[in-house]
């Protein structure tokens, strides 16, 4: 329960990271990166699994590159959910995404887990 929490606070980081780096991203603050961090979290655990199901051929025909796509769509959903969120357009959200996702996995290695 410690990791996931620790991992929580990291992706908040993350994202406050983001948006300091990548102008059409913007946060209110650590609150709301906290929020968006928690939202983004169930978006990817709900929604992105289907879509990935049902973008399956694309992905294997790009080789997995399509996926970068679909990750900027989950942080466009998740910046419509979230107020004191906001990301500007696709290409945002496309360089926010990649952005989020390293620094996020270098944060998270650093977590033990018990």
């Amino acid at each position: 329960m410690k990791g996931l929490i620790i991992r929580w606070v990291l992706n908040a980081l993350a994202l406050l990271v983001t948006a300091w780096l990548i102008p059409g991203i913007g946060l209110a603050g650590f609150g709301a990166a906290l929020v968006t961090a928690l939202i983004l979290g169930i978006v990817n655990a709900i929604i992105r699994p289907v879509i990935l199901f049902f973008t399956l051929p694309f992905n294997i025909v790009t080789l997995g590159l399509f996926t970068l796509v679909i990750n900027a769509v989950m942080l466009m959903i998740t910046a419509y959910l979230v107020d004191g969120f906001s990301v500007s357009g696709f290409w945002a959200a496309f360089f926010g995404s990649i952005i989020i996702t390293i620094i996020s996995g270098i944060l998270s290695r650093a977590v033990i887990d018990d």
